[in-house]
């Protein structure tokens, strides 16, 4: 039997929720996120002539990297890939991550160098995050690379690297087509 809840939101109205623990959790996450992208709104906003709002820019402390959102809808949004990032070639820099994935200089320095020479890389291998991938595909565009049943891909564009990485709870077929459609996207631009 569902258990019945009674909780308040402002301003003084509340009412009756019917459902289990779970579902109060997801609704009351629900309203905490709606309550503060309302007050982000606001902060957003101020008085103008004739008491009119206008609009003055996000904070910045709410503007996101716009790399850091195209890779979050198309990648992390699959489900199939656990992290990536774009790393520019040029300069052998980190543009964008998704939250939580930290390259050093030496990781980004080696999947720069994997295209430099893949039939070594192809017998080599990668070595990341304290685990040795065997070389699944290396050439020109792109090196996939496995570890039992977790695996990168990294795919090359103009100008920049696309990594993706998965684990052993998501389809590699999933990721690699995912980051693979990214790259093209970029290509497409001119990146």
């Amino acid at each position: 039997m569902a258990s019945v809840y009674t909780f308040y939101l402002p301003p003084r109205s509340s009412f009756l929720f019917v459902g289990g623990k779970r579902a109060l959790q997801k609704h009351q996450l629900h309203h905490r996120i709606v309550r503060r992208l309302r007050s982000l709104i606001l902060d957003t906003m101020e008085v103008g002539e004739g008491d009119r709002l206008l609009y003055k820019g996000l904070p910045d402390k709410v503007k996101m990297n716009q790399l850091q959102n195209l890779l979050h809808d198309a990648l992390i949004s699959t489900e199939h890939v656990e992290h990536c990032c774009i790393i520019r070639r040029k300069d052998v820099s980190l543009r964008a991550s998704s939250v939580g994935f930290t390259l050093y200089q030496d990781q980004i320095q080696m999947f720069v160098d994997a295209f430099k020479n893949p039939p070594q890389t192809r017998e080599d291998g990668l070595y990341f995050e304290d685990r040795h991938y065997k070389c699944v595909r290396a050439d020109k565009n792109a090196v996939y690379a496995k570890c039992v049943k977790r695996g990168l891909v990294v795919v090359r564009t103009g100008s920049l690297l696309i990594v993706g990485t998965y684990n052993d709870n998501m389809y590699p077929s999933v990721c690699v087509e995912a980051v693979e459609k990214l790259a093209d996207y970029f290509k497409e631009k001119g990146k």
